[in-house]
């Protein structure tokens, strides 16, 4: 458990708010760009705790400035393009398209690099970019994705499908080269060893599952800091997910889904989500005021949580069910909460560093050493227990070998 003081620090990133400060040292998702039509000027933003309006200028150029917004304006409200109004004399800030998402740079002096990720080096045939909203503050969003051993309950399917028609859905593959769906491996083997390192972008979490006959499924996911996440969603995709604080209790998620095979089918993915959410908001159709869909008997024969098969739906009532902005004065953490562990000591570092001027201590700062950072390396193995590193490490390696675009490390 930690201290009242230490969880309003870490939890709330207003402008002159510590995590504030660090978020603001980083580029922020700021909108789709499937949000921004060809014959809009205008899209109003929500970001960090400031009301904002992202402007393109009429050669293309695009910007974010504060906006005019009433004190009681709700966290998601999306004024007509009429009223839309900048506010003189507030600051310019650089706003980037990368991949389907509009990146935008809210902080002081020249913005960092964009580290080289498989997000942003993919072409835009094998990348596709989604969000969604949950109520609830940004960190324990993330904190969600970077606890491994939640997968096997939360996410818990007692009847698993056919892997040939797993496209576009997460944990419903075959498990690397196996006939056993991932589905089953998370079910059958759920307390997983978990290594926490810290890299050059932020943490590497490995999950270790052993299963019989001396093999281990070895499931490898990234924190990236400030608030991502990077974890593999199949044999061919990788998820890269940002939790963006859109105010201390809401927040969006960012994900580009990133194919190392085939084009993405955008269509597809596309439809399989906005039959889960709403425009112009994102926001989920179950969600608290339907209690998720929660249904009994699904839960008796289908899934752990009665709450559908898409796995954001079981995240989403898991976060928000804390409170908009969990307590963390009451929590005790365990082994299993290494990287949550590692992470806010990170965060922790990092406040620090930015109330001393200490940039350069920050993760991915330097703007050589940035624009190098490739990867990061996120895959699920099945292997023999004895050389677990070197086979996880060989089967990211055949698969960026067989990439149609360059994918080499």
């Amino acid at each position: 458990m930690i201290s009242q003081k230490l969880n309003d620090q870490i939890t709330r990133i207003g402008p002159n708010t510590d995590a504030g400060a660090v978020h603001r040292c980083y580029w922020q998702p700021a909108a789709l760009t499937d949000e921004m039509t060809p014959d809009m000027k205008k899209l109003p933003v929500n970001l960090l705790g400031e009301r904002l309006v992202l402007l393109r200028a009429e050669d293309g150029t695009l910007s974010l400035t504060a906006r005019v917004a009433s004190p009681g304006e709700a966290p998601t409200f999306h004024p007509a393009q009429e009223d839309l109004h900048p506010v003189e004399g507030a600051p310019i800030y650089p706003v980037v398209e990368k991949n389907g998402i509009y990146f935008a740079y809210l902080g002081e002096g020249t913005p960092p690099a964009f580290p080289n990720f498989d997000c942003f080096r993919a072409p835009d045939s094998h990348v596709f970019a989604f969000k969604g909203l949950w109520e609830c503050n940004w960190l324990q969003a993330l904190e969600i994705g970077i606890d491994p051993g939640h997968a096997s309950f939360l996410h818990r399917f007692l009847q698993d499908e056919d892997p040939e028609d797993s496209y576009g859905k997460q944990f419903r593959d075959k498990a690397a080269d196996t006939n056993m769906p991932v589905t089953q491996v998370l079910r059958e083997y759920p307390c997983p060893d978990i290594e926490v390192e810290e890299t050059d972008f932020g943490l590497k979490i490995t999950a270790l599952r052993h299963m019989d006959g001396e093999l281990t499924h070895v499931r490898v996911t990234n924190q990236i800091f400030p608030s991502a996440i990077c974890i593999p969603m199949s044999r061919e995709m990788i998820i890269t997910q940002w939790h963006v604080p859109v105010d201390d209790e809401n927040c969006y998620w960012f994900t580009m889904f990133t194919s190392f095979d085939q084009p993405v089918n955008k269509q597809l993915m596309r439809e399989q989500r906005l039959k889960e959410h709403s425009l112009p908001d994102y926001a989920p159709l179950k969600n608290k005021s339907n209690s998720y869909h929660y249904d009994p008997e699904e839960q008796k024969t289908q899934t752990y949580t009665g709450m559908g098969l898409d796995i954001n739906v079981h995240d989403q009532w898991a976060v928000e069910g804390m409170g908009a902005i969990q307590d963390r004065t009451r929590e005790h953490l365990g082994r299993g909460d290494a990287a949550i562990v590692r992470y806010r000591l990170m965060l922790r570092r990092a406040i620090k560093a930015v109330a001393a001027g200490q940039f350069d201590r920050l993760p991915m700062q330097n703007q050589e050493g940035t624009a190098r950072i490739i990867g990061p390396l996120s895959n699920d193995a099945v292997t023999d227990s004895a050389d677990w590193q070197a086979a996880s490490w060989q089967y990211d390696m055949t698969r960026r070998a067989a990439c149609p675009w360059d994918a080499s490390v």
